[in-house]
């Protein structure tokens, strides 16, 4: 494998860790339960006590404790990929429909721009998804951007999921911040620390799972949980609160999974949130899966989730525009179109730059 894939892993892309001693030994930290004071919980499942995190600061899921391993890391980038000659030959690329110049005319959208980074006009509202449109030495996309950055206007929200670089990236978001300084910035507790030196004139408002907004719009946008982990560096781990995001209008509602392994808490939120019309679903970077399924599910976990939570339409996403795992870029797709059952054949096929809305 490249050594640049390598480094990904230490810069928090996936979930590669580094197990840190602690030869201090101290007291096993306690578990706590945090939240927003100034949002509200507008719906909660029953019992909510807010976001679990410990007494040394770390933000925990709700089902499975995230650990990083070196010994795991190593073992992975360190093995032969069996899929290495198939990834090498197959040249295939994702579908690219050019946009051009974004101009909402009362009509609601949901356009892909790769990954995980959706443009979303609902309710008269228009929001930026964990906008990563720019190459850094750690990221190369495999799909162009369908817009060109300079003739985006008019952009009341930015979502970002986590801190991960192939969700938050500095460099999109210092030239977003340039761009739109009237967006507000939604996303989980802690992150303003890291975002705001790179979109000063931006307001933004940090959530703990399961808080809406304060928006003063027809449109209601909560962050939900995942199973995940946050990390920009070697000593911030799980600093940073992880999560989706459940939008919801007078006609749809969509669920924004950000990042996340297959868990109990899809079932938790369609419980609490209802089912949703629309949900965007992680589906690639998952293999090796005995190392990738903490952080990431595969198609065939995601089309589980999915059915669990009761969804009208299946929207894969995250895999095909950066190179992040084992297996070749569209071999999720391959994958959902094989097997159209697993989604009840509720699948809109992703293409870059059209509205999947129809």
């Amino acid at each position: 494998m490249k050594r640049r894939t390598f480094l990904t892993g230490l810069a928090g892309v996936i979930p590669a860790g580094i197990l840190l001693s602690n030869l201090d030994f101290k007291a096993p930290p306690t578990l706590n339960y945090t939240f927003n004071p100034n949002l509200p919980f507008d719906k909660t499942p029953a019992g909510w006590k807010g976001t679990p995190k410990l007494s040394d600061g770390t933000f925990q899921n709700l089902h499975q404790p995230f650990e990083a391993s070196l010994t795991a890391a190593l073992k992975w980038k360190l093995s032969k990929n069996p899929q290495e000659e198939e990834k090498k030959n197959d040249k295939r690329r994702l579908e690219v429909k050019s946009l051009g110049t974004f101009k909402p005319n009362g009509k609601d959208e949901l356009i892909w721009l790769g990954h995980a980074s959706y443009l979303i006009h609902i309710a008269g509202v228009t929001i930026l998804t964990d906008p990563v449109w720019l190459d850094n030495w750690i990221l190369k996309r495999n799909s162009p951007l369908p817009i060109i950055p300079e003739q985006i206007r008019d952009v009341n929200y930015i979502l970002l999921s986590h801190d991960h670089r192939d969700h938050c990236d500095e460099g999109t978001l210092k030239l977003l911040g340039t761009l739109l300084p009237q967006a507000k910035i939604l996303t989980g507790l802690n992150m303003t620390k890291l975002v705001q030196p790179w979109m000063p004139k931006n307001t933004i408002q940090e959530a703990g799972w399961f808080q809406s907004y304060d928006l003063n719009e027809s449109l209601r946008i909560t962050f939900v949980p995942s199973r995940h982990w946050s990390r920009r560096g070697l000593t911030d781990t799980n600093q940073r609160l992880w999560g989706g995001f459940y939008l919801e209008s007078a006609d749809k509602s969509i669920y924004f999974m950000g990042d996340s392994g297959y868990d109990p808490h899809f079932r938790l939120i369609a419980e609490t949130m209802g089912s949703p019309d629309y949900a965007m679903m992680g589906v690639g970077a998952f293999k090796p899966e005995w190392f990738m399924h903490p952080a990431h599910m595969s198609p065939m976990d995601a089309a589980r989730a999915f059915l669990e939570m009761g969804g009208k339409n299946f929207i894969p996403m995250h895999f095909g525009t950066f190179d992040l795992s084992n297996e070749p870029l569209l071999e999720p797709l391959d994958w959902l179109k094989a097997n159209p059952d697993a989604v009840n054949g509720k699948m809109i096929e992703p293409v870059i730059g059209r509205n999947l809305f129809g």
